[in-house]
């Protein structure tokens, strides 16, 4: 994306809401952090969690039963 294009676009958030640019705000400022952050995945981290996403494993389940098993008293 150019500079050009961003410009554009940040003219127009100004002609939104006061609401809509609070959104608009919060959203940038999430990102601007997240580039400032130490944390980073390697690329081997990366790659495993696209694996996890694109293939999950049959050792998840679901919300209902997970709850279950918690509530359920162990011996």
């Amino acid at each position: 994306m150019t500079k050009d294009l961003v410009k554009e676009v940040l003219e127009r958030v100004l002609n939104w809401p006061p609401e809509r640019q609070k959104d608009a705000v919060e959203v940038l400022t999430l990102m601007e952090a997240q580039d400032n952050s130490a944390l980073r995945l390697t690329d081997e981290q990366l790659a495993e969690v696209r694996r996890r996403r694109a293939n999950p494993g049959s050792n998840r389940i679901p919300l209902e039963k997970a709850f279950k098993r918690f509530r359920t008293p162990r011996a």
